[in-house]
């Protein structure tokens, strides 16, 4: 299957974001912050990455201007987690080079559907 990062400050999120994946299948690779996002991404780029947007330190919105600047991850999928819902954030969001775009609360069933349909296109 796919190897999978996932960048979260919540720790319960990462958890059951971590637990839905890896029952697919899927090597899931947890980090609490963008930096660890980034750096996670160049040591050993993932098939897809989840990031939250808000986070302490770089936000997953920096963390996606990053590794779209990098010729070795630019074409990285990436699906956006957050609790900002506003359609200016999503429209952000996908401006700042997401595939995706989840809002908190989030169904981990949807999260799986979504995640599948993305590597698929990919593939």
């Amino acid at each position: 299957m796919a190897r999978i990062l996932v960048a979260d400050d919540d720790v319960d999120i990462r958890e059951l974001v971590e637990f839905k994946l890896s029952t697919l299948g899927h090597e899931v690779v947890v980090v609490a912050d963008g930096a660890a996002a980034v750096d996670a991404c160049r040591a050993q780029r993932p098939d897809l990455a989840v990031l939250d947007v808000m986070m302490p330190g770089v936000s997953g919105l920096e963390a996606i201007r990053v590794i779209r600047a990098d010729p070795r991850l630019a074409d990285l999928p990436v699906i956006l987690l957050t609790a900002r819902a506003q359609e200016s954030d999503v429209e952000t969001g996908f401006d700042s080079g997401a595939d995706d775009y989840i809002t908190k609360p989030f169904s981990p069933r949807e999260l799986a559907s979504r995640v599948e349909a993305l590597l698929a296109r990919v593939r």
